[in-house]
């Protein structure tokens, strides 16, 4: 996506304005060391079944797995962060894409196999 302005008030707007197709791409988080030196690249798209690792906010250090992803809101749903609510019950607590970063990649789509590789000479 060709960057039209450096103001951060036309970033967000930018940001939240954006079309659906386009927001997937802007829901990715970095990986970790591991799996940066193996595939060669920063950051990839997040998707529900992933392993994440929440690195800022309440609950950092917790691991989990993805179950949820709130594209309009750029928003994931860990396995693991639940706060109790006053009447007793337990709720996911979303958390935003930039505070977590992938300890491990679901692979069972071959497309996103595919994507992984491509154009980072892995």
């Amino acid at each position: 996506m060709a960057r039209s302005s450096y103001q951060p008030r036309k970033q967000r707007k930018m940001l939240f304005n954006a079309p659906m197709h386009r927001l997937s791409k802007l829901m990715s988080a970095y990986l970790s060391p591991e799996l940066r030196e193996k595939y060669n690249r920063r950051s990839f798209p997040i998707r529900v079944g992933d392993k994440v690792k929440v690195v800022k906010g309440e609950f950092k250090g917790v691991e989990g797995k993805v179950t949820g992803v709130d594209r309009k809101r750029q928003m994931i749903s860990v396995e693991n962060v639940t706060i109790k609510k006053a009447d007793g019950t337990t709720v996911q607590r979303p958390i935003h894409v930039s505070n977590v970063m992938i300890t491990e990649l679901s692979l069972d789509d071959e497309h996103r196999k595919k994507a992984l590789v491509r154009g980072k000479g892995g």
